[in-house]
């Protein structure tokens, strides 16, 4: 059996990635091009990937295939309904960011509530010294206790965000849909949430219905101008949309650790905003504690030993 891995390099190198249990060919590639897929799948019986695209074309030169194992919990590069017509089993990586990216969320959080980018810089630039007294007070320093969090996205995530809320004392809000109503009592229907929310993170998938949810129109909505936080996914916010937010005061800040391109090109909207005080990017990281992504390798090869065992789990359907 021929295993390829696409892109080792989307995962650290100082996580072990352990050989599967049976006989085997192992061949990796730090990075695959559009190009170059078909041809390094052409005799491979399981395909390693992470964020190479897998495509109807691609797939019909890889007569082998029989397994694509993700290295992610998300599969929009791949093209699942190619896979179930070739009999290509899809497996993710499903439970293993449960601490890491909620953990980021609130350290993104925290650092706009309390200006802490800002102070940091300020205190670099002399800052202090000019103040002349024991502290100063040049941007805004807000507590987290008793405001509220509106979370986008019920998931595991979600509902983690949402614990870790409640115990630094905030109310919760778990939006509901975009555009439904009659969701149930436990949930706030998403225009409401707008409207309450301090402080918005977004924890939903990437699909028709979330791409660009939130753009000028909600932003319009956004009665707190709270902190919005997107450790999602890039596209669920109108990217362009989100300097024009800031300058008008409909959020008092955001964090991004995703965008729709990665990396951002030069011109993209994010790259004009990364010298204000309360806009921060990070490099789609929210993932990647040493923790996390030492799971998410151990269960890469969990689902591949599986799959080979005749148990395949973890198997991602084609959407309806």
């Amino acid at each position: 059996m021929k295993i390829v891995f696409l892109d080792r390099e989307t995962i650290s190198p100082r996580t072990h990635v352990r050989r599967p249990a049976f006989d085997h060919e192992w061949v990796e590639y730090p990075r695959t091009g559009p190009a170059e897929a078909a041809e390094r799948l052409r005799d491979a019986d399981v395909a390693i990937v992470n964020k190479v695209r897998l495509t109807a074309d691609v797939l019909a030169q890889a007569p082998r295939l029989r397994l694509i194992a993700v290295a992610a919990t998300g599969t929009d590069n791949i093209d699942l309904a190619a896979c179930q017509a070739r009999g290509i089993v899809v497996s993710n990586i499903r439970g293993y960011a449960t601490h890491t990216v909620p953990e980021h969320t609130f350290a993104l959080i925290f650092a706009l509530r309390r200006s802490i980018c800002a102070y940091r810089d300020a205190v670099r630039a002399g800052r202090w010294q000019q103040a002349d007294q024991f502290c100063f007070f040049d941007h805004p320093i807000r507590d987290l206790a008793d405001s509220t969090l509106g979370v986008v996205g019920d998931g595991a995530l979600g509902q983690s965000v949402a614990a870790m809320g409640r115990a630094l004392g905030m109310r919760v809000l778990i939006s509901g849909h975009k555009g439904r109503t009659g969701q149930g009592r436990l949930y706030t229907p998403f225009e409401q949430t707008l409207q309450q929310a301090d402080v918005l993170t977004l924890h939903c998938p990437l699909n028709d219905r979330t791409r660009n949810m939130i753009a000028a129109p909600e932003f319009a909505q956004m009665e707190r101008s709270p902190l919005l936080v997107n450790t999602a996914r890039g596209g669920l916010v109108d990217e362009s949309a989100v300097g024009p937010a800031l300058d008008a005061g409909q959020i008092s800040g955001a964090a991004f650790d995703v965008t729709s391109v990665e990396p951002p090109p030069a011109d993209h909207p994010f790259m004009a905003l990364l010298d204000r005080p309360n806009f921060i990017l990070t490099p789609h990281v929210a993932w990647a504690s040493a923790e996390a992504i030492q799971a998410l390798a151990d269960q890469l090869i969990d689902n591949i030993e599986a799959f080979v065992a005749s148990r395949p789990t973890n198997v991602v359907e084609p959407r309806a």
